[in-house]
C-alpha cells in the first residue's frame, strides 16, 4: 500500500511540473461589454481533441492551461452571438499568451444552442450544463462514478447526489421522473456510457407558471441527456457472478433493462445477492418520499407523524455479519396525450441480515452495561406510486399523486447484558407490519398575468401494528409490572396499534405587482385524527397468559390535531437583493381523550419568517434564512400509560404536554467559479429551542423509565452548527476539503435533576483526485472525526483517523483495474477503547473493444478485517460498539450488455 501511495504522489508531482501554458484573455461584445459565462474551448488542431476549457468571470476574463509544443483552435462562443475562432501555437520557450475576442450578435440563436453541448461546462441561467465525456476516461460504470468528478457535485456517504451541501431529491432522465423522490436508485444503476450530459437544475419548479414566483433556492433537480444510440431503442446490462467466502458460496445476479422514447419511457432494475450490496434498505423506504412535497413549507407549524418502529437495528455503513438482498423496481413514464402525462413505480425489496454486536454503555448516573448481541432481521418493503399530469393549456395545471407503502418487518435478539447488578440473558422479538396510502392533488390557475392561484390537499392514511416480546432472566421493571415472579423467566409482551388519518389543504394566491415582486396570500388547515392501542401482558411457564388491566399498562387514546393559518409573503427584488418576508396566524386546538377524561388546548400565534437572497453574481449568492416556528407532537407522546422501547427502557406519555417554540436562524453561501475553476459552499445554523419537549428520566441501575414535560424557558435547547466545502481544479487534479461541525446543549429532568447535555461532532475531510484521460487515475484523502459527549458528570471523547486511497488503471488495451482502501484508527481519549481496521476491495476487468461481455474478478473485504466500530449519544447515556461484518469474498461476475 505504500508503495501504491508513493506512485500516486509520482504521478502528481509529473502532472504539475508539465511544461503548460497559461492563456489569458477577455470576451467583450461589439461595444464593449464584457461578456460573462461565455465559453471558451481549446482544441489541438491535429486531432480536434479538447486539450482545456473556460468559462468568462463578470469581467469578461478567461484564463486556460494548454501543454506546449502544439497548435490549438480557440473558439469562443456566447449565446446569440457568432462564435470565433483563433489559431494559437505553443512552444516550450513560449510565455503565457493574451488573447482576446470581440463577439458579433447574430439573428438566430439556434447555432448558439447548439454550441452550449460543445463545452465541458456551460452555465445557463439557473442550469449548469456538464459533457459528460469531457469528465470521464472509460473506467466509470454507472452514473455515480459521473457525477463524483463533476465540479460541485458530490455524493455522499448514502449513495445520494448533493449538490450545493443539498441533497438532490429528483432525477429524470430525458425529462422523466426516475423514481421520484430519491437518487440513490440512480446513482447505483444508471449505465455510466449511456450519459451524454448531465443537468443540474437550480432553484427548480416543475411547475411552468410558478417559477420565479417563490423561493425556489432550495430545489435542486437533475435531468440526464442520453446518447443518441440510447433513445428509442431497449438498453441495459445483465449481470452474474459466483464467488466464495469462509467456504460458503456467494452469488449475484443483477438485470437491469432501460427504453426511452418522447412518448413513454420504461425503467426496470432487479438485485439478487448476498454479499452485502443492499441496493434498498429499511431507511430508504422510510426516506422515500416518492416526490411527495413538504405541505406549507415555511408556514410555521412543525408537526409530523411519528414511526413506530420498535428501535430495529440498523447495518452500520452498510455491513453486517450477513446480509442477504433481493429487490425489484420498475417505473415508467407515459404522455398519453399532448395534455396528460401519466408516471408510476412500484419497488418491492427483501433483506435478511444478521448482527453480531459487542457494546459498551455508560448511563449519566454512573451505572455500565456491557452486551452482546445477535440479531436476525427480515424487512420485506413494498411501495406503489401512480402520478398523473393534466394540463390542457399554458395557464391551468393538475397535479395527481397516490403512494402506497407496505413493509413487514421481524427481529430476533439474543442479547447477553453484564452490569453491577448480575447477568441477564435476553431475548427480544419484534414485529412491525405498517402500511400508508398517501394522496396528492395539486392545480395552479393563471387568471391572467397578475393574478395566479395555487391549491393542494394532501391525504394520509397509515396503520401500524408493533409487536414486542422480551425473555429475561432477571424481573423487568418490578416497581411497575406486576409480574407473577415464580416463573423460571419472565415473558412480557405488549401489543399496540395507531392509525392516523390526516388532511392538509390550502389555497394560495399571487398577485404580481411587476416582474420584481409579488404578494402571496395562503389560507389552509392541517387536521390529524390518530388513535392509539396498546396493552401489556405475560406469558408464564404453563403458557397461560396473564393480562395486566392496570389502566396505567393499558392505552386506549383518541387524539386530534387541527392548525388553521392565514399567511402573507411579499417578494421584493431590490437590485441584487431578494427580500420575501411573511407573517402567519395560526389557530391551533388540540384534544385528546384517554381514561374516560378529555383535555383540550387553544392557542392562536402569529409568526413571522424571513429569506433573503443577495446574488453577488450569476454564480454567487448568499442566502439568509429566519423563522419562528410552533413544534407540535402526534398522539406517541400523548399517552399516558406505559410502552416498552426495549428490554430496559419503557417510555409514558403526558397528556397536558404544550408546544414547543423554536427560533432559526440559517446563512448560505455558494459560489461556482468556472474562471478559476473554484466550488465553495458554506453555510450557518442556529435553532433555539424554548419551552421544549424533554425527557424526564428515572434511572434504577440501567433501567430507564421516561416521560416528557415541557421545560422551562430558563433551559433551552440550543443548536450551532457550520460546514463548508471547497474544491479546486489544478489542471488534471481536483482538490477537495469539507468540514462539518455540529454542537448541542439541551437540558433533561434526570432522576429529579435538571441535566445538562453537551455535545460537540466535528468531521474534516481532505482529498486529491485526478482526471487523466490516458494515465492511472487515483483519489487520496484523509478523513478525521470527533466526537465529544459531555453529560452530567460524564465526558467521552472519541477519534476516528481514517486515511483513503482508490486507484483506476487502464492496462493492455482490453483490461481495467480498480481499487479502494481505507484504514480506520478508533480510539477514545481515555484509552480505552482502541481498534484500528482497514476495508481492502479491488476489481479487474476484461472487455474486448466494443464486444458486449465484460467480465469481472471482484474481491472485497480482502485483508479479512472481523468488525468495525461506532459510537452514538443521547441524553440519557453514551455507547460504543463492535459490529461484526462480512468476511473476505472472491466473485467471478460476468455482465452481458443489452
Amino acid at each position: 500500500m505504500k508503495k501504491m501511495i508513493w506512485a500516486f504522489m509520482l504521478l502528481f508531482s509529473i502532472s504539475i511540473t508539465a511544461q503548460e501554458i497559461k492563456i489569458r484573455g477577455v470576451i467583450k461584445d461589439s461595444i464593449g461589454n464584457p461578456l460573462e459565462l461565455a465559453n471558451v474551448i481549446a482544441t489541438v488542431k491535429s486531432s480536434s481533441e479538447i486539450e482545456s476549457y473556460a468559462i468568462t468571470n463578470y469581467e469578461g476574463r478567461f484564463q486556460l492551461n494548454v501543454p506546449a509544443n502544439n497548435t490549438y483552435l480557440l473558439k469562443a462562443s456566447f449565446l446569440g452571438y457568432e462564435t470565433l475562432e483563433k489559431e494559437v501555437s505553443v512552444q516550450e520557450d513560449s510565455n503565457d499568451l493574451n488573447l482576446d475576442f470581440v463577439l458579433n450578435s447574430k439573428a438566430s440563436e439556434l447555432e448558439g444552442v447548439e454550441l452550449v453541448y460543445e463545452m465541458p461546462v456551460t452555465v445557463k441561467g439557473d442550469t449548469i450544463i456538464y459533457n459528460a465525456d469531457s469528465f470521464t476516461n472509460g473506467t466509470e460504470r454507472k452514473l455515480g462514478d459521473v457525477m463524483k468528478k463533476l465540479p460541485g457535485v458530490e455524493i455522499n456517504e448514502d449513495g445520494e447526489i448533493e449538490v450545493e451541501g443539498k441533497t438532490v431529491s429528483k432525477i429524470m432522465v430525458e425529462g422523466k421522473d426516475f423514481f421520484d423522490g430519491d437518487s440513490k436508485l440512480a446513482t447505483q444503476n444508471i449505465p455510466a456510457d449511456a450519459i451524454d450530459k448531465v443537468e443540474v437544475l437550480r432553484n427548480y419548479n416543475e411547475v411552468d407558471q410558478m417559477r420565479g414566483v417563490g423561493n425556489d433556492q432550495d430545489n435542486i433537480a437533475i435531468n440526464i441527456k442520453l446518447k443518441d444510440g440510447k433513445k428509442n431503442f431497449w438498453f441495459g446490462e445483465v449481470s452474474a457472478g459466483i464467488g466464495i467466502a469462509d467456504n460458503e458460496t456467494e452469488y449475484l445476479v443483477h438485470p437491469k433493462l432501460f427504453y426511452y422514447s418522447p412518448k413513454y419511457s420504461i425503467n426496470l432494475i432487479t438485485d439478487f445477492n448476498n454479499i452485502g450490496e443492499v441496493p434498498f434498505t429499511f431507511r430508504d423506504y422510510f426516506k422515500f418520499t416518492g416526490g411527495f412535497r413538504n405541505f406549507n413549507r415555511g408556514g410555521g407549524t412543525n408537526f409530523s407523524i411519528d414511526e413506530s418502529d420498535l428501535g430495529f437495528a440498523l447495518m452500520q455503513n452498510n455491513r453486517a455479519n450477513k446480509i442477504d438482498s433481493k429487490f425489484v423496481a420498475a417505473n415508467f413514464s407515459w404522455q398519453a396525450s399532448k395534455k396528460l402525462d401519466l408516471s408510476g413505480f412500484a419497488i418491492l425489496s427483501d433483506n435478511e441480515t444478521n448482527l453480531v454486536t459487542n457494546s459498551i454503555t455508560n448511563y449519566v448516573l454512573g451505572s455500565t452495561e456491557t452486551t452482546n448481541a445477535i440479531t436476525d432481521q427480515r424487512s420485506q418493503l413494498g411501495m406503489l406510486k401512480l402520478s398523473g399530469v393534466y394540463k390542457p393549456n399554458s395557464n391551468f395545471q393538475l397535479d395527481y399523486d397516490a403512494l402506497y407503502k407496505t413493509a413487514k418487518q421481524t427481529e430476533n435478539n439474543k442479547t447477553l447484558s453484564l452490569t453491577e447488578v448480575g447477568t441477564n440473558n435476553i431475548s427480544e422479538n419484534k414485529e412491525n407490519k405498517p402500511s400508508s396510502v398517501n394522496q396528492n392533488v395539486n392545480f395552479y390557475y393563471t387568471l391572467n398575468e397578475k393574478n395566479i392561484f395555487a391549491g393542494q390537499v394532501q391525504h394520509l392514511w397509515k396503520d401500524e401494528d408493533p409487536f414486542y416480546n422480551a425473555i429475561t432472566d432477571l424481573i423487568p421493571f418490578s416497581g411497575i409490572l406486576p409480574v407473577e415472579d415464580s416463573q423460571e423467566r419472565y415473558n412480557i409482551n405488549q401489543n399496540k396499534n395507531i392509525r392516523t388519518n390526516k388532511i392538509d389543504a390550502k389555497v394560495d394566491y399571487y398577485y404580481i405587482i411587476n416582474n420584481k415582486s409579488n404578494i402571496n396570500f395562503t389560507l389552509g388547515n392541517t387536521f390529524s385524527n390518530q388513535k392509539f392501542k396498546s396493552g401489556i401482558f405475560q406469558i408464564l411457564d404453563s403458557n397461560e397468559t396473564s393480562i395486566f388491566n392496570e389502566d396505567i399498562l393499558n392505552n386506549e387514546v383518541t387524539y386530534q390535531f387541527s392548525d388553521t393559518f392565514l399567511g402573507m409573503h411579499y417578494k421584493l427584488k431590490a437590485g441584487k437583493f431578494t427580500f420575501t418576508p411573511g407573517l402567519t396566524l395560526h389557530n391551533y386546538n388540540l384534544k385528546n381523550e384517554q381514561l374516560g377524561t378529555s383535555v383540550s388546548q387553544d392557542d392562536l400565534t402569529l409568526l413571522p419568517d424571513l429569506n433573503v437572497i443577495l446574488d453577488l453574481k450569476k454564480s454567487e449568492s448568499l442566502r439568509f434564512n429566519y423563522a419562528i416556528s410552533s413544534e407540535y407532537t402526534d398522539i406517541n407522546k400523548y399517552a399516558e400509560a406505559y410502552v416498552f422501547n426495549n428490554y430496559n427502557r419503557m417510555f409514558q406519555g403526558n397528556r397536558d404536554l404544550e408546544n414547543a417554540t423554536s427560533h432559526s436562524y440559517n446563512l448560505n453561501y455558494f459560489s461556482f467559479n468556472m474562471f478559476n475553476y473554484t466550488n465553495i459552499n458554506a453555510s450557518l445554523n442556529y435553532t433555539k429551542r424554548i419551552n421544549s419537549l424533554k425527557s424526564i428520566s428515572s434511572f434504577e441501575g440501567i433501567n430507564q423509565v421516561s416521560s416528557l414535560d415541557n421545560i422551562s424557558s430558563n433551559f433551552p435547547d440550543e443548536l450551532f452548527s457550520a460546514s463548508g466545502r471547497f474544491s479546486k481544479r489544478f489542471k488534471k487534479l481536483q482538490l477537495r476539503l469539507s468540514a462539518n461541525v455540529s454542537y448541542s446543549e439541551s437540558n433533561n429532568t434526570i432522576n429529579n435533576e435538571i441535566t445538562e447535555s453537551v455535545s460537540l461532532t466535528q468531521n474534516y475531510k481532505a482529498s486529491i483526485q485526478s482526471n487523466f484521460r490516458d494515465w492511472p487515475n487515483f483519489e487520496i484523502g484523509y478523513n478525521r472525526t470527533i466526537n465529544d459527549y459531555n453529560s452530567g458528570n460524564t465526558e467521552q471523547i472519541f477519534y476516528t483517523d481514517r486515511p483513503f486511497a482508490t486507484v483506476d488503471v487502464k492496462f493492455l488495451k482490453h483490461f481495467t483495474f480498480s481499487a479502494d482502501w481505507s484504514l480506520y484508527n478508533y480510539s477514545d481519549k481515555a484509552n480505552t477503547v482502541e481498534n484500528n481496521y482497514s476495508f481492502l476491495g479491488a476489481d479487474l476487468y476484461f472487455k474486448k473493444g466494443e464486444s458486449p461481455w465484460e467480465f469481472k474478478l471482484q474481491a472485497t473485504n480482502i485483508l479479512d478485517t472481523k468488525f468495525i466500530n461506532n459510537d452514538s449519544f443521547n441524553e440519557q447515556f453514551n455507547s460504543t460498539s463492535q459490529y461484526f461484518v462480512l468476511p473476505r469474498i472472491l466473485m467471478l461476475v460476468v455482465k452481458y450488455d443489452l
